[in-house]
């Protein structure tokens, strides 16, 4: 089992910036890709960026520019650095982790909301 603990949310206002962490435990060396997703009330759970283990990075549109992901494999923890926060990014923010092996398996955080106030 993979487990996984974020920190690093809050409230903040428009134009701000919020760094989460994603620190990985457990059975470490079965994970591949790690990444962000984000849900909002009544809306469904979307991707905000993904890294894998190569630094190869992958970011929803509405972020690209704004949001940075970053791992550190050594401390196997993901990092997302957002900046120029948007009204629009307030969310409760997943952090995931996928095996590298087929079939996959997804392990998730527990969560930690994101405000941003206009």
């Amino acid at each position: 089992q993979v487990q996984l603990v974020e920190s690093g949310g809050g409230l903040v206002q428009a134009g701000a910036s919020l760094r989460l962490s994603c620190a990985a435990s457990g059975s470490i060396f079965r994970i591949g890709t790690m990444g962000w997703y984000r849900q909002a009330p009544g809306k469904q759970r979307d991707l905000v960026a993904s890294v894998d283990r190569s630094g190869s990075t992958d970011y929803a549109k509405s972020v690209s520019g704004r949001f940075t992901i970053s791992r550190d494999n050594a401390k196997n923890t993901v990092y997302l650095q957002m900046n120029s926060l948007e009204p629009e990014d307030t969310a409760v923010y997943y952090c995931n982790a996928e095996t590298w092996y087929m079939p996959r398996t997804y392990y998730w955080g527990q969560g930690t909301q994101v405000t941003v106030s206009s």
